[in-house]
């Protein structure tokens, strides 16, 4: 096993990877070593002493190219330290109060790995960019009714945060 840190993501439209990218950086700053790359391009864990992985959300679940990996690797990520992040709009709509819901969308991952941290951030709402038309008139609809504004909403002072109060995490076996 190396000493190096593993930062992996599945991103639909890109606002997971920068958050994943900020992640890396903010614990490379710290002294780590640190590796970020997509999950589809992961064959190997055995080079790295720990793992971050994050996913987009959509229907109130990751992607299932995120599921896969925690399938896929389960018995690599429950022996080393292994921490989760998602990335969804639910955390930016306005005058409410999500996070404990948003939190249980990480249950499917827990039951296949315990994660020793967990980071919950809103992302990024572009409705041009939506594929689905349905998806996109909704988001517009909702958008109208003030629920949230369409920007980048990422906290990357919370992005940073949480990537510093994982350190030490990192560095402990499981």
């Amino acid at each position: 096993m190396g000493d190096k840190i593993f930062v992996t993501y599945a991103s639909a439209m890109g606002s997971t990877a920068g958050v994943a990218d900020a992640i890396g950086k903010t614990l490379a700053e710290g002294g780590l070593e640190v590796d970020v790359r997509p999950m589809r391009e992961v064959q190997d864990l055995t080079p790295y002493q720990a793992v971050v992985a994050g996913s987009a959300i959509h229907g109130q679940q990751w992607l299932p190219e995120a599921m896969q990996f925690v399938q896929t690797h389960r018995a690599a990520l429950a022996n080393k330290p292994f921490a989760a992040f998602l990335v969804c709009m639910t955390l930016a709509i306005r005058n409410a109060q999500y996070r404990e819901t948003v939190a249980t969308w990480l249950e499917p991952v827990r039951t296949l790995v315990r994660p020793v941290s967990e980071g919950l951030f809103a992302g990024v709402l572009s409705v041009s960019q939506i594929p689905s038309f349905g998806d996109r008139i909704k988001f517009r609809f909702s958008v109208m009714l003030g629920a949230w504004g369409e920007g980048d909403h990422r906290d990357w002072k919370a992005i940073r945060a949480w990537a510093e109060s994982l350190r030490p995490l990192l560095s402990e076996q499981p």
